[in-house]
């Protein structure tokens, strides 16, 4: 699929490139999971490594890599990038622990998770993982963002050189006290400096943000490079108000010709995976058309 910029007026159609996060199929087979994700509309997958390993993802060695790589291929889909990345397994994964041991591993298994990324063509790694990044250990919040600025920029060159951006994704304080704004994440971005470290937009994931939608997609437009979706309370696109309520989000998408993945992560995996994903993309579609 074509990577060039958006060219051309704002009121040019629509050509936004959907993929869908592939936790919800647990229990299908890789070649299974792409061929519904592809049937269902969708242009790109996106990776929880959890779901396909057992311990680790140096289970995944080059030739099962090639297989995944090939079914993505034969399906028509490109990888869209990663998520859920300290979900174990393996356990005990923690970024701003205090017991540096801890810290190097969890770092060091991150590293991995950047080469499985550069090696399916990934081209974002989103790094939410609340478990893996609240304060513990007596920690105060402030001391835990240090420890994960810290971590980023550690792992920032190795990202950049599997061309790889590792997305810092603000969440809710219901999930985490470490980073609930993206004005917090771009804090840190900047403490960073690094062109490999960057953002991204979660709609789900902004009950601690008070500004509308629109803005914040203007202000931080430059930072973000994917966008999560699904209705504001978690359930699958069409359950709820997000063609009316996101409306004006993607207009503003759409008018800074955002040509980055837009994936859809669904957290209520009880309709089934084909429904989730055929009713949000049908949502996705009637949001556009409204654009149009």
């Amino acid at each position: 699929m074509s990577k060039r910029k958006f060219q051309g007026s704002s009121k040019d159609p629509v050509r936004f490139k959907y993929a869908f996060c592939n936790e919800s199929m647990q229990g299908m087979s890789w070649g299974e999971q792409c061929d519904l994700v592809a049937r269902s509309g969708y242009q790109g997958i996106e990776i929880a490594p959890f779901s396909l390993v057992r311990e680790s993802v140096e289970e995944l060695v080059p030739a099962r890599r090639g297989k995944l790589i090939r079914a993505l291929k034969d399906a028509g889909l490109e990888c869209a990038g990663l998520h859920w990345l300290l979900s174990p397994p393996p356990p005990d994964l923690h970024v701003t622990t205090p017991d540096p041991e801890v810290r190097k591993k969890s770092w060091s298994y991150f590293e991995k998770l950047i080469d499985l990324c550069g090696d399916l063509g990934g081209p974002v790694m989103v790094f939410g993982s609340p478990k893996g990044r609240s304060s513990i250990g007596g920690l105060s919040a402030a001391e835990a963002k240090k420890y994960l600025a810290e971590g980023l920029a550690g792992v920032a060159d190795h990202a950049q050189r599997r061309g790889v951006k590792i997305l810092l994704e603000s969440l809710g304080q219901n999930q985490t006290d470490v980073v609930n704004t993206l004005a917090e994440a771009v804090e840190i971005l900047e403490q960073i400096a690094h062109p490999a470290i960057q953002t991204m937009f979660d709609f789900h994931n902004t009950t601690a943000e008070t500004e509308p939608f629109p803005n914040l997609i203007e202000k931080y437009f430059s930072r973000i490079h994917h966008v999560h979706v699904q209705e504001m309370d978690g359930r699958h696109l069409g359950s709820g108000n997000a063609e009316k309520e996101f409306l004006s989000s993607f207009r503003k998408l759409r008018d800074l010709r955002f040509d980055k993945w837009i994936s859809v992560e669904v957290f209520d995996f009880s309709p089934g995976a084909e429904t989730l994903a055929v009713e949000s993309l049908k949502t996705l579609r009637a949001i556009e058309k409204k654009l149009t």
